[in-house]
């Protein structure tokens, strides 16, 4: 397997792999205002991992044009240490204009900071769930979801949800969605506690029990139970 050294050597591979049908087929279900190559993300996560480790920070310094570099930034900043990750953190998130970009980084540094929770909500989760903007905000919230979901860090779950309650954005709505309807299923009754003393405006809540209605992981007669609480 030949290394990556350079930037232009990633983006040459990448466009090797490009496909019109399915960059056709994405630009449909991710609005974003990035060029599309049409190369899936397992290949995008493939060739990131070709790169020699000692060349990673020379080429995410250089910024992305394409929604596929910008996922190959990604999958690089989560192969760093963990203190190099987060001096590069905020800079992907200052890129992310589309749910996949935002949910394939978060996805990405995700056992990084399962290691290092606390460090990680000190240094960076205030800010980011506190953003204006729309998709760093829904950083957050997919974080929460991917990396906190754990008794010690439940109420903290909630306790965002409601503060994030009143935004409007679609894109963090069906983010506090996912995370109540992730809540649920690991931890039915307390959430369940929670849905019936919530703020959280009507579509949010019933598009959180929609989404905990399609798992599997929920028992038929919660899911009725669930159903009978819409607004």
């Amino acid at each position: 397997m030949n290394q990556i050294k350079t930037h232009q050597e990633l983006c040459e591979k990448l466009a090797f792999y490009a496909d019109d049908e399915y960059r056709d087929f994405v630009m449909k279900i991710c609005p974003s205002e990035r060029p599309f190559l049409g190369v899936r993300v397992p290949q995008i996560r493939e060739n990131a991992g070709q790169v020699a480790p000692e060349y990673i920070e020379k080429i995410i310094t250089k910024t992305p044009i394409g929604y596929e570099e910008t996922l190959a930034r990604a999958f690089l900043i989560a192969r760093l240490p963990y203190e190099k990750m987060l001096d590069y953190f905020d800079s992907q998130v200052d890129l992310l204009d589309d749910w996949s970009t935002c949910d394939t980084f978060c996805s990405a540094v995700g056992k990084l900071i399962k290691k290092r929770r606390t460090d990680f909500y000190e240094k960076k989760m205030e800010n980011l769930l506190s953003d204006e903007r729309e998709f760093a905000a829904r950083v957050g919230l997919v974080i929460l979801k991917c990396c906190y979901m754990d008794p010690d860090w439940l109420q903290v779950a909630y306790d965002w949800t409601e503060r994030l309650a009143a935004r409007d954005e679609y894109y963090v709505k069906m983010a506090l969605a996912w995370l109540v309807c992730e809540c649920f299923i690991k931890f039915p009754e307390s959430t369940l506690g929670y849905l019936r003393a919530s703020h959280l405006p009507k579509w949010t809540f019933n598009k959180a029990i929609s989404k905990i209605c399609d798992s599997y992981r929920v028992e038929p007669e919660m899911k009725d139970l669930l159903r009978k609480m819409r607004r």
